[in-house]
C-alpha cells in the first residue's frame, strides 16, 4: 500500500441477488486530503461505491484498503476499529428526529463509548461538551436542546455534519448530501464539509450532481456509468466530450445546471 493513500480498490464489483451488476471492475485510488467527487447518473452505482468502501454492504469481488489495511478482509474487533476511521453523512440525514440536537452528535461517540451508558444516552460530560461545541461549529449553537424534528433540512444536515465530527474519523463518505435540500442551502451545507476537509485534514469523498457544486469543491472528479469507471480528472476538465462520456448523451455544461 503506497503511502498517502486514504483508500485503494481493486477489482471492485457488487451484484445484488445473483443477477443485478451494480459495480464492475472498478480499480481506484484516492489520496489523503482529497475532496474526491463521484459523478453519474442515478442508478449508475455511487451509493453502492460508498457503502462498499465502509462495509455498509459486502463486495461480491475484488479489495479494499483503508489507510493501508484491507476493510474487505476485517471481521470483529478490526472491522469495527476500522468504521471508526470511517464517518458517513446520507441524503436523508440519517438522524433520530424525536432525539435532540445534542443527542444525535454525541452518537458519534458510540464507536469508543461505554455500551451500557450510551444504551441509556448517558454522555461523560467532557463529550457533551465537545458536542455543544461541534454544534456551534456549524451554526447551531443555541439549539442543541431542540428536537431534530422542529429543526429544517438544511439544520438537520448540520445536525449529521457535527455527528460525523464528534466521532473523529479520517475519512468522510457523503452520499448525495444535499440532494434533498433547496438550492440555496446548497452551499451552506457543503461549505462545512468542505471545512472538515481543509481545516481538519479529512479525506471526503462525496457523490454529486450539481455542476456548479462539484467545480467549487472537488479537488478531483471520478464517473460511473451503469457500474462501470469510465472517466476521473480535475473539475476544470469537465466540458460537453466528457459528459458525453459520462452520461451518454450531448450533454452541455452550463452555470446552474444540474447533471
Amino acid at each position: 500500500m503506497s503511502e498517502g493513500l486514504a483508500i485503494r480498490i481493486e477489482g471492485l464489483g457488487k451484484v445484488f441477488d445473483g443477477r443485478i451488476r451494480a459495480l464492475s471492475g472498478i480499480d481506484l485510488e484516492v489520496r489523503e486530503r482529497e475532496f474526491l467527487v463521484v459523478l453519474g447518473l442515478s442508478g449508475s452505482g455511487k451509493s453502492t461505491l460508498l457503502r462498499c468502501i465502509n462495509r455498509l454492504i459486502d463486495p461480491t469481488e475484488g479489495r479494499i484498503w483503508i489507510f493501508g489495511e484491507e476493510i474487505t478482509a476485517a471481521k470483529g474487533a478490526q472491522l469495527r476499529r476500522l468504521r471508526r476511521q470511517i464517518a458517513m453523512i446520507f441524503q436523508q440525514f440519517n438522524i433520530v428526529r424525536r432525539h435532540s440536537a445534542v443527542t444525535n452528535v454525541l452518537s458519534g461517540t458510540l464507536g469508543r463509548a461505554s455500551l451500557l451508558p450510551s444504551l441509556f444516552l448517558k454522555f461523560p460530560q467532557s463529550e457533551q461538551e465537545r458536542a455543544v461545541a461541534a454544534l456551534e461549529r456549524v451554526g447551531l449553537g443555541g439549539r442543541e436542546r431542540h428536537r431534530a424534528d422542529t429543526l429544517s433540512g438544511g439544520q438537520q444536515q448540520r445536525v449529521a455534519i457535527a455527528r460525523a465530527l464528534l466521532q473523529e474519523p479520517k475519512l468522510i463518505l457523503a452520499d448525495e448530501p444535499v440532494a434533498s435540500l433547496d438550492p440555496a442551502l446548497r452551499h451552506s451545507v457543503m461549505r462545512h464539509i468542505e471545512a472538515l476537509n481543509k481545516d481538519e485534514g479529512l479525506t471526503v469523498v462525496c457523490s454529486l450532481h450539481d455542476v456548479d457544486l462539484v467545480r467549487r469543491y472537488a479537488t478531483r472528479v471520478v464517473a460511473l456509468r451503469d457500474g462501470h469507471l469510465v472517466w476521473q480528472g480535475r473539475p476544470h476538465d469537465l466540458n460537453r466530450d466528457t459528459y458525453k462520456e459520462i452520461y451518454g448523451t450531448e450533454a452541455e455544461p452550463a452555470t446552474n445546471a444540474t447533471i
